[in-house]
């Protein structure tokens, strides 16, 4: 027996036996689920740049999301940062924005070419300091919101976005409703998700998930909650889901091993996706339009790289060894859910 419309819950998936695709439900309609992704030695690529190891590095690794395996050693950054750098990314270009750097650039934006191996060059700088700021994007803009300005550790509310394949220019996109530092960022082509975060004044961790529309400017709006707050998480999504990955609890100061997942399509709160395979916090996580990656972490800066594929619930399972041990850099892909 068949469900009628207003059976079906928000977010539910099917395969359509007709036309051979995945589809999710959004309130009213089924729409396709993307799966399309950069052919690029196999498939996209997944990276982390730069991080905490010891001290702060400029080190930039890379690997394939398709496969599993160890990570490859891909280049250098201009200057080594970490501490919540906002990672974001077009079909071509992969971009690292702000974070805490112990020779003062709070404001600088690298960008590499992910189709080869190199260092990174100068993008521009933020229009503010952003230590702990969260990245998104789509196949032409990327967005940088939220942290807290260095040295003063004044909380930002600025969204700003920049044209990736454009260098130099930064502009203003508006203001998040709460601004917080330390949460993440996720991205269908259209719509751009803000995710928990740390306010240090009063000291507090948020649920709230905020969004905006990409391709406009403007001030991000209400979406829903999560079901617990942390800070330090990753996030990363396809083009349906948007994943949130650990993070820490600022009351007992303890890391968590959970998942949750959101249909950025509908506003609503978290669901529970499954665990990760350890307590994991300030990781550098990527997806492609199967699987979300999430690359090193914690306050050792273990090597774990691990994986679970996005349009099913599940724990995440083993995909390899980061290159270098660290955590707090950003995490960007040339085959998420915003190209």
């Amino acid at each position: 027996m068949s469900l009628t419309p207003k059976q079906i819950p928000e977010g539910a998936i099917r395969y359509n036996t007709d036309s051979n695709k995945m589809e999710v439900w959004i309130g009213d309609k089924w729409m396709q689920v993307a799966v399309s992704t950069p052919n690029l030695d196999g498939g996209a690529r997944g990276f982390a740049a730069g991080g905490v190891t010891g001290g702060y590095t400029a080190t930039v690794d890379f690997y394939t999301i398709s496969t599993t395996g160890s990570a490859q050693n891909f280049g250098n950054l201009s200057v080594a940062k970490g501490n919540g750098v906002a990672g974001f990314a077009s079909r071509t270009r992969g971009v690292a924005a702000g974070g805490f750097s112990p020779t003062g650039h709070y404001n600088t934006i690298d960008f590499i070419t992910m189709s080869s191996t190199g260092d990174g060059a100068d993008f521009g700088d933020l229009t503010a300091n952003r230590e702990g700021p969260m990245g998104l994007s789509n196949s032409t803009r990327g967005i940088a919101a939220g942290g807290f300005a260095r040295p003063s550790g004044a909380d930002q509310e600025s969204i700003d976005f920049v044209t990736i394949a454009s260098a130099g220019t930064i502009n203003d996109f508006g203001d998040m409703k709460v601004g917080s530092n330390y949460g993440a960022g996720g991205a269908s082509p259209t719509r751009g998700l803000f995710m928990s975060g740390y306010v240090p004044s009063p000291a507090s961790v948020l649920k709230r998930i905020e969004f905006i529309t990409i391709a406009s400017t403007g001030d991000a709006q209400e979406f829903g909650d999560l079901i617990q707050g942390a800070y330090t998480i990753g996030g990363a999504s396809n083009s349906t889901r948007a994943l949130v990955w650990g993070g820490t609890f600022p009351d007992t100061s303890t890391a968590t091993n959970t998942i949750e997942f959101i249909t950025i399509a509908t506003k609503g709160n978290g669901i529970d996706f499954g665990d990760t395979t350890r307590t994991v916090t300030s990781a550098m996580v990527t997806a492609s339009s199967t699987r979300s990656v999430c690359y090193g972490g914690n306050g050792a800066g273990d090597n774990i790289i691990e994986y679970v594929n996005i349009m099913t619930q599940g724990n995440a399972v083993d995909f390899g060894d980061t290159y270098a041990q660290r955590y707090g850099g950003a995490g960007f892909s040339n085959g998420h859910g915003g190209l």
